[in-house]
């Protein structure tokens, strides 16, 4: 993972990512119904969304509650068309209420600690962020099977998986054409995909610019570990920090062949 924040004052203002957008508290199988709400140019009803998503009706109103609840979504009734009650209407709004300021807040002290006593910062910072991705993938996973239901995200590759993670976890990451095959030659298995990926949010970039080489090796860290857990321990990963205005970039290359991180 290269640290590019060996610049200037001026140039380095420049580059990286913008803060991410407010997180929420919501779980990862809520925020799937979100974002398929928030993509619609109007209200819709609950049968609607069910099967946008492919869930059960049941599912996705339980999951609309929570998002009306955390104020992230209107609920208001349909006009009447005669006989039986309107249907409910949902539209999206704004950002849910979040606790994301006592997070960051304890992320810069970790940060800080790990700086103080390690004697290889980005080391425990990706070991730290490959438990994180790992725990993160699990629960994703669990609210899977505890919806029972199958749903667009099963036919997802594992790559595919970690970037929807890393979505709903604020980093916006964009597909690009790169080098990222020249940049993961010596690491990836023969004939494996490689991809790059721009990453335009930070939901720790405060920190992430005082502490790069911990905060950017735990972001990388929760991808190896979202990886292993969905399905692709094998899967070659590297970070460039702060690398373009407006962005990190995230390379990957999928493990087909066996290939492991050295």
């Amino acid at each position: 993972m290269k640290n590019n924040r060996e610049h200037s004052d001026g140039d380095s203002a420049a580059l990286g990512p913008e803060p991410a957008v407010a997180q929420t508290d919501l779980s990862p199988a809520v925020t799937f119904v979100r974002e398929h709400l928030a993509a619609q140019a109007g209200a819709v009803t609950i049968s609607a969304l069910a099967a946008m998503t492919g869930l059960h009706q049941n599912t996705v109103r339980e999951h609309l509650d929570q998002l009306v609840e955390a104020g992230a979504a209107t609920k208001t009734k349909a006009p009447s068309s005669g006989r039986g009650r309107p249907a409910w209407l949902y539209r999206a709004i704004g950002s849910p209420k979040t606790g994301s300021s006592e997070y960051l807040g304890l992320a810069s002290v970790l940060a800080t600690q790990i700086d103080r006593t390690s004697m290889n910062p980005r080391a425990d910072g990706i070991a730290a962020g490959l438990d994180w991705g790992r725990d993160l993938a699990r629960e994703v996973a669990q609210n899977r099977a505890d919806a029972e239901e199958h749903t667009p995200a099963d036919e997802r590759t594992p790559a595919e998986e970690t970037l929807a993670l890393l979505d709903t976890l604020g980093f916006a990451p964009e597909s690009v054409t790169s080098d990222a095959e020249a940049i993961l030659s010596d690491e990836r298995a023969p004939g494996a995909d490689v991809h790059s990926f721009r990453l335009t949010r930070c939901p720790l970039l405060e920190a992430a610019h005082e502490y790069p080489d911990i905060v950017c090796g735990v972001h990388l860290g929760l991808v190896r570990g979202a990886l292993e857990v969905f399905g692709d321990p094998a899967a070659v990963s590297e970070l460039d920090p702060f690398s373009e205005p407006g962005a990190c970039r995230l390379h990957l290359s999928d493990g087909a062949s066996g290939s492991t991180h050295p």
